[in-house]
């Protein structure tokens, strides 16, 4: 059976939209994987899944962790393979910058269209840019990320639904499951 991992996209930023990582675990299974594992308190599950279809695989896991949670929590699962390419794209590009400072990914449910990636990075604000490279957006962010406009939300507004980590989650996540 192939191995996804999942991001679910806003659970854990407030009192309204918090979901235990057991209860994560427990939904997981419910939509049918096995070896469920979870990755930090942010939502980074890894399982195995009969379903082959990434979006069956999403949309299994939605509801699963709609009925569970109360609310709807967007779920975006890519394969390793994926992850491992989005890592080599992230190394490929720290090392031109120097640093994987202010790095962040977001990650996409569906590849995006050239004009709505132009527009997303003409909204960037000074001293950030953004890569995009399939389903991940590589966000290069200034020193001071919460003063930053390239955001997931701005990465909503010109793509779609998206989630981000930082690289460093990402590259650890790589590390423990791909």
């Amino acid at each position: 059976m192939p191995v996804h991992v999942a991001f679910l996209r806003a659970i854990n930023l407030g009192a309204t939209r918090a979901v235990p990582m057991a209860t994560v675990r427990a939904a997981a299974e419910a939509a049918g994987g096995t070896g469920v594992e979870t990755h930090l308190n942010t939502g980074n599950v890894r399982l195995t899944s009969p379903l082959r279809s990434r979006a069956k695989v999403e949309a299994a896991l939605e509801a699963a962790l709609e009925a569970a949670a109360g609310f709807a929590v967007p779920t975006i699962v890519l394969s390793p393979a994926e992850l491992r390419e989005v890592v080599a794209r992230a190394d490929t590009i720290d090392a031109e910058r120097g640093s994987d400072a202010g790095h962040h990914v977001s990650f996409l449910k569906a590849e995006a269209p050239a004009d709505a990636v132009a527009a997303l990075r003409a909204a960037a604000g000074p001293g950030e840019s953004a890569v995009v490279a399939g389903r991940a957006v590589h966000l290069l962010l200034g020193a001071e990320y919460h003063r930053a406009r390239l955001t997931n939300a701005l990465v909503e507004r010109h793509l779609g639904v998206a989630t981000a980590r930082r690289i460093t989650v990402v590259r650890e996540v790589v590390r423990r499951w791909c």
